[in-house]
């Protein structure tokens, strides 16, 4: 079944053209991926799908009842409304039904006309399926490990408040969704969530993101927007780029072809009047229109070069640095000397300290213990999340002059700063334009870019793909992948942890930093393997004690299970101690390696004596369970 229709669609804005003669049809269950470079008019597109806004030509028609849910890559909030509020703000006709029902039931002036309409709505509320709206937004809160429904907007972080957007988008059980950008902010486990649930759900997408390993995973169609037209590919991406390849190819041939016939041709034009006749007044115009065919031109754009500032053997030492905040533990006694040329990912989840560790190194803020020494000749480019250093009321030269009036783009070789910007993909006609009106993904490669002119050998990159088109992403890949100076990197982009890094810090939820000396898919399939291997133990005592025939308690055996239910009892009541030790502020810091491992082996401990007493309780006829806790088997 087709859901919408696309009709040679026509948009231009701000006097430039985006895209023209776009045409094409989404049917159930299809998931397509809008990829393209910034500003060629992915979020537009978008918009004019879910009818935001209203394209120049051509149509857009939707098949009858169809529900449509769109994810804007900017979330709109009321920083003082509750999480439980912000469901109650959604345009989506099922939320306005439920609205419309409260609204009556709190109004005073009833009628019999308003009672008539009342159970109008009541019908369609049940017709729809809205009633449990509520209940799954709840629930896919809980899912994503979102903030809690009575949580203050104002007060979340940006990972949260996607979570807050993508649970009410879910709840309302759209059949056709528009996501623009759905993997900015949020850590590797729920944009995982988020590919099985599309898949599983068969849900009808179109998809805007940077993620290629999500594009792979999810996808089924690629639409490319590029130089004005769209572009369609059926299956995944790598099947995209490969037809690409070959599209582009074929291209370049037929523009080869085309150059032939057109030196022949100037050749011809060149000469003088009394070589030409007025007969041949229509070659002058096949000259013309073959010089507008030529589509691809010459590129002035360079590659990111790998130019760094003067290193030396050390970076940078950080020994055993600790951070709290608020009585909760991020860091704790960490230590790491960074060398030239190290490439390491940091990997864990939303809040872990990923980036309080990155504004540790940077000097932005102060660790509670320990110290940071950087090298003599270390020099430090932070690419942070917030563009802090950017005054949007400069023009993009202005901002790029007052950074240098020259750019080294290798050695001995410098450039003006007008230049430099068009290297890196900013054309002339951008120069003049206030930093405020450029898009997000604009301004993030104009930050990037200015960072990586500073000639930085420790570059630290906090989310560096959020808002870059994938071209910009392949562009810095080949930049790191030469750069000689140490990289730290903090990524949710699997594919760009992929590419650049050969190291991890894994940071893991009770504080610590866990050292891995393997690449993102490497480590992720290690932990897959321990996590099956350990479910196979857990399925072996099972079978075990299902299978072995129990003929009553000796003796000994006796006493043993009247010590055991004591030991289980002061073990559990060891490990209570022990994490909320964890959460106190007052506890010694200098302890809490010790604490950690004396946690780990008490767990171990209680583990063999719950099976023990499990399997002594069986053997004496028992099915009573122990206490109230929850670690029995």
């Amino acid at each position: 079944m087709v859901l919408v229709s696309v009709n040679n669609v026509e948009k231009t804005l701000k006097d430039q053209p985006l895209f023209s003669n776009v045409t094409f049809a989404v049917e159930s269950g299809m998931r397509i991926g809008l990829i393209g470079q910034n500003g060629c008019g992915k979020s537009t597109l978008l918009k004019l799908l879910d009818g935001s806004m209203v394209s120049d030509e051509g149509s857009i028609s939707y098949a009858k009842d169809i529900v449509v849910s769109t994810l804007s890559q900017r979330i709109e909030i009321d920083e003082n409304m509750s999480v439980r509020e912000f469901l109650y703000t959604s345009s989506h006709p099922h939320i306005s039904l439920l609205n419309r029902y409260n609204s009556m039931l709190t109004d005073e002036h009833s009628s019999h006309s308003h009672q008539k309409e009342l159970l109008l709505l009541q019908h369609k509320i049940e017709e729809t399926d809205a009633w449990n709206i509520p209940n799954r937004y709840e629930s896919f809160l809980s899912e994503l490990k979102g903030p809690s429904l009575d949580d203050i907007m104002g007060t979340l972080s940006g990972g949260s408040a996607k979570k807050v957007a993508i649970s009410r988008l879910f709840a309302t059980k759209s059949e056709l969704v528009f996501l623009d950008e759905i993997t900015n902010h949020l850590d590797i486990n729920t944009i995982k969530w988020i590919e099985q649930y599309l898949v599983n759900n068969s849900i009808a997408a179109i998809i805007v993101t940077h993620d290629r390993y999500f594009l792979e995973n999810v996808c089924q169609t690629i639409f490319e927007l590029d130089g004005g037209s769209l572009y369609t590919y059926p299956g995944s991406y790598s099947t995209y780029l490969v037809r690409k390849e070959e599209r582009y190819a074929s291209l370049m041939a037929e523009q080869e072809r085309i150059k032939s016939i057109l030196r022949v041709e100037l050749k011809w034009l060149q000469r003088g009047p009394r070589a030409r006749s007025t007969k041949d007044s229509g070659r002058i115009d096949r000259i013309k229109k073959l010089q507008e065919s030529l589509v691809i031109q010459e590129s002035g754009r360079k590659e990111f070069t790998s130019l760094s500032s003067k290193t030396s053997k050390k970076i940078l030492d950080i020994e055993n640095i600790s951070k709290s905040y608020e009585g909760k533990i991020v860091l704790s006694n960490f230590s790491h000397s960074f060398l030239p040329q190290e490439r390491i990912g940091l990997v864990g989840p939303n809040g872990s300290g990923k980036s309080t560790f990155l504004d540790l190194i940077a000097h932005r803020i102060e660790s509670d213990k320990g110290s940071i020494t950087p090298g003599f000749h270390t020099h430090i480019g932070y690419y942070d999340q917030v563009d802090a250093l950017i005054d949007f009321s400069l023009t993009v030269i202005e901002f790029m002059n007052e950074i240098a009036p020259l750019f080294y783009i290798e050695k001995g070789v410098s450039v003006s700063a007008a230049r430099f910007l068009e290297l890196f993909g900013f054309s002339v006609a951008l120069h003049r334009q206030p930093i405020s009106l450029l898009s997000g993904g604009e301004r993030r490669r104009l930050y990037l870019i200015s960072i990586l002119a500073k000639s930085p050998n420790f570059l630290l990159l906090d989310e560096p793909t959020n808002d870059l088109d994938i071209d910009t992403i392949g562009q810095l890949e080949q930049f790191l992948a030469n750069f000689e100076g140490c990289v730290l990197i903090a990524s949710h982009d699997r594919a760009f942890l992929d590419a650049t890094c050969d190291t991890l810090f894994v940071f893991e939820e009770n504080s610590e930093i866990t050292k891995s000396p393997y690449s993102y898919s490497e480590w992720e399939e290690r932990g897959e393997e321990k996590s099956n291997e350990k479910e196979e133990k857990v399925k072996e005592k099972v079978e075990y004690r299902q299978k072995k025939e129990y003929k009553g308690l000796t003796f000994k055996e006796k006493k043993e299970l009247e010590s055991i239910t004591d030991r289980i009892s002061h073990l559990e009541k060891e490990i209570s101690q022990l994490e909320s030790s964890f959460s106190n502020p007052l506890s010694d810091s200098s302890t809490i390696k010790d604490r950690t491992k004396q946690y780990s082996d008490t767990q171990e401990e209680l583990e063999r004596c719950l099976l023990r007493w499990e399997y002594l309780e069986e053997k004496n006829g028992s099915s009573v369970g122990f206490g109230t806790s929850s670690r029995c088997w």
